[in-house]
């Protein structure tokens, strides 16, 4: 099989490899898609903090079950699937009271231990999950992303009724406003600089699409929630200025969950957050049910991951697809890598 290997940033190869033989809890994948995110963009340049190479990107993927070990009974050749790409140590107190996502020696696949981007991919069974027919490979290859967001939600219980503002309209934001409004939010505003996210925002159906770079948000925020503000507010860019922004335009006593993944260290203002008893929540990865409900969403057309699909590559162009990401930069989503063409 073939199998891509980034030795160093910037540099992918492409290795010829027997397919791996599988254990008896595990199931073989032959792989459909892969999509690149902004984690495996900063592996490429050699930003990323937790890398070592060489590593085997792919953590977002689907792809097709085509054997399963000996103990494995849920899934059969045929089978369509997506995988949680956490390897856990299930011994510490995260993972023993069912908190694995945060393990204490927490690694992911493609990051800290080799992924899928491979023609065939070996996992635990247990860490597969089932696509319904009406879920597209492409869509399969989205459903990681989208239990990012469905966690986040469910960080404060809920969505139902409130109204929502996600700072950030790229691919994390745009499915966090989504799963917001998919899971009953009474109105969703979505901010970002870029009109071409902006756009696409606006074709899932977000309510208020707002470029800050030419509107005030505060005039904004009040002119379509009214005086109550935001009952619920989402940074999704990982900025200084997007979670100070968050932080000076919450209404008192208001949630911020922080989704966006900051690669430096910021300064905010703390007297804000406690004279306004603000909570500034963290939230990490994903758990299988966070999984479950993502592929419910999609399969119930409740939101739409496929207008995010901005180019696909076939599984030779791997490196091509990072370069057309550095060439259009702000015109880019999601690009999905086409193992089977």
């Amino acid at each position: 099989m073939l199998q891509a290997r980034m030795t160093a940033p910037g540099e992918i190869i492409f290795e010829e490899v027997p397919v791996s033989g599988i254990k008896p809890d595990e199931i073989l994948i032959k792989v459909k898609r892969i999509g690149v995110c902004g984690s495996d963009i900063h592996v490429y340049h050699g930003k990323h903090p937790y890398i070592t190479y060489p590593v085997i990107q792919g953590h977002e993927l689907s792809g097709e079950v085509v054997a399963a070990g000996s103990e494995v009974t849920e899934f059969s050749g045929g089978d369509p699937v997506t995988f949680q790409p956490q390897v856990t140590c299930g011994r510490c107190h995260q993972c023993v009271h069912g908190d694995y996502h945060i393990c204490d020696s927490l690694k992911v696949m493609g990051f800290q231990t080799d992924g899928g981007a491979r023609e065939y991919f070996a996992v635990e069974a247990a860490k597969a999950l089932k696509l319904p027919g009406n879920v597209s490979f492409d869509e399969g290859a989205m459903i990681e992303p989208t239990a990012v967001a469905v966690h986040a939600l469910k960080r404060v219980g809920g969505t139902e009724g409130k109204k929502v503002l996600v700072l950030g309209a790229g691919p994390i934001g745009n499915l966090t406003a989504q799963v917001a409004k998919g899971k009953g939010a009474a109105e969703v505003m979505v901010t970002d600089v870029s009109g071409f996210r902006l756009d696409i925002a606006k074709k899932c159906g977000i309510d208020h699409c707002v470029d800050v770079g030419i509107k005030n948000l505060e005039a904004e925020i009040l002119d379509k929630f009214g005086a109550d503000r935001a009952d619920l507010i989402l940074e999704c860019v990982g900025v200084n200025s997007t979670i100070d922004e968050a932080i000076r335009l919450a209404r008192k006593g208001t949630d911020i969950i922080v989704v966006g993944v900051f690669g430096e260290k910021v300064t905010v203002d703390m007297g804000l957050v406690q004279d306004r008893e603000l909570r500034l929540i963290g939230t990490l990865m994903y758990k299988q049910e966070d999984f479950a409900e993502a592929i419910d969403l999609v399969a119930r057309k409740k939101i739409d991951v496929s207008k995010l699909i901005s180019d696909r590559f076939c599984f030779r162009d791997y490196d091509a697809a990072y370069k057309h990401i550095d060439e259009k930069e702000d015109k880019v989503m999601k690009i999905i890598i086409d193992v089977s063409r």
